[in-house]
């Protein structure tokens, strides 16, 4: 089995939309109440639902880049504004952390061979 997407809510689709654009993906469905976006690398995708705002959003999402620090400081310099840069965590990723215009978490991370196979891996 293969993910094919995950899809967050937005409040304000157009925003949402430029904001997402704005960081590199490829908008390839664009309506008034749903867009999906192409990830640059591989064949990922995610979309975007027109939701009525609530008062919590608890969706993640993680997007993995080999040259994380280099992506960071060109988010930066198109003005995106960070909750938390670049920071080696202790279970071995490196992550920078910020926020879309709906309020859903964005990780920016790079992760390596630890992603699937960490040193604590379960054995199968």
């Amino acid at each position: 089995m293969r993910l094919n997407q995950i899809t967050f809510p937005a409040y304000e689709m157009k925003t949402a939309i430029n904001f997402y654009r704005k960081m590199g993906f490829e908008l390839i469905v664009d309506t008034p109440h749903y867009a999906r976006f192409h990830c640059p690398d591989g064949n990922a995708s995610f979309s975007l639902s027109l939701q009525e705002k609530s008062e919590r959003n608890s969706s993640t999402i993680y997007f993995e880049h080999e040259r994380l620090d280099e992506l960071v400081q060109q988010l930066l310099e198109r003005g995106f504004l960070f909750d938390q840069l670049p920071t080696d965590q202790e279970y071995l990723w490196r992550e920078a952390k910020l926020q879309d215009p709906s309020g859903n978490k964005i990780v920016l991370y790079w992760a390596g061979k630890n992603r699937l196979f960490p040193p604590w891996r379960v054995n199968s």
